[in-house]
């Protein structure tokens, strides 16, 4: 028979997490609340404690990768992903999934793996330009020196823009599809934030991307970091604010972190669009274009 201490315990930490996972709900959904990044810092916590964040593994690996301070930034940063009503699509290792088959997961609300429990995945690259640590080959160039740029790799199957279309089909637009968000930590503290869309990068989901994907007018790119990144439904082009009615999300602690920088080296893979380490913005950071 479970001891009265023992089934306390278990109460206890039943109900911290259930606290933890509805505040982590309405600060990835971009409710507001009074001291929200410490909150959701404690929240991370304990969720961790209460073995419950998929993501909490990851730490060893990344500070492997990347040393301690930036290994423990890139966990701690990583964005709560929110996904627009009505997609099905969540970012997965592509060593393991290349179809919607295992990329997708229906459902509301919190999600942690795909229909075929895969868990979501993320992959890292970091770009240090501060002096002293710079990365190796990296454009550390004019304002970009004294800066450390962390970039949150997403991948999916395809990019369903147009899926269901007469000519598209069930399909998608075109296989394989990298997104993403990315982060710039400046030297005096300050850390700002920017996200694929499209052929660009840009901070806010407005009529105003479309334009700049002509080239005509220039991308908007970088902004305050806010710890969301909302995903469109069908081309995963993202953005640091709502910009639809969302019904599913991830909080970032939730998030299995990969980096990329040793599977770049050895990966053989194939993909119907480039990958990130073939990207411009691979070594230069402030690149502005996605190819």
């Amino acid at each position: 028979m479970r001891s009265e201490q023992g089934q306390g315990t278990v109460e206890w930490v039943g109900l911290v997490t259930l606290v933890s996972v509805l505040l982590l709900g309405m600060v990835a959904a971009g409710v507001r609340v009074p001291g929200a990044r410490l909150a959701r810092s404690v929240a991370d916590r304990i969720l961790c404690a209460a073995t419950l964040a998929d993501g909490c593994g990851d730490e060893p690996a990344l500070v492997a990768a990347y040393g301690t301070e930036v290994g423990e930034l890139v966990r701690r940063h990583m964005p709560n992903l929110v996904f627009e009503a009505g997609s099905r699509a969540v970012p997965v290792d592509f060593r393991r999934c290349r179809s919607s088959a295992c990329g997708d997961s229906g459902g509301e609300g919190l999600v942690r793996r795909t229909d075929e429990h895969l868990p979501v995945t993320v992959f890292v690259h970091v770009v240090d330009c501060r002096e002293g640590d710079e990365t190796p080959g990296a454009d550390c160039s004019g304002d970009r020196g004294g800066n450390l740029y962390v970039q949150y790799w997403t991948y999916y199957a395809d990019s369903a823009t147009l899926r269901g279309m007469p000519v598209v089909g069930e399909k998608g637009y075109h296989d394989d599809d990298w997104e993403g968000v990315q982060l710039r930590f400046g030297p005096d503290g300050e850390v700002d934030q920017r996200a694929s869309s499209h052929d660009g990068y840009n901070y806010e989901r407005s009529p105003y991307n479309w334009g700049a994907d002509t080239g005509r007018i220039p991308h908007r790119g970088w902004g305050p970091e806010t710890g969301l990144l909302f995903v469109s439904g069908g081309s995963h082009a993202g953005s640091a604010f709502e910009f639809a009615k969302p019904d599913r999300f991830t909080p970032g602690r939730r998030v299995h972190l990969v980096p990329l920088e040793p599977i770049a080296g050895a990966s053989s893979s194939r993909f119907a669009i480039s990958p990130p380490w073939l990207k411009r913005v691979w070594l230069d950071p402030e690149a502005e274009g996605t190819g």
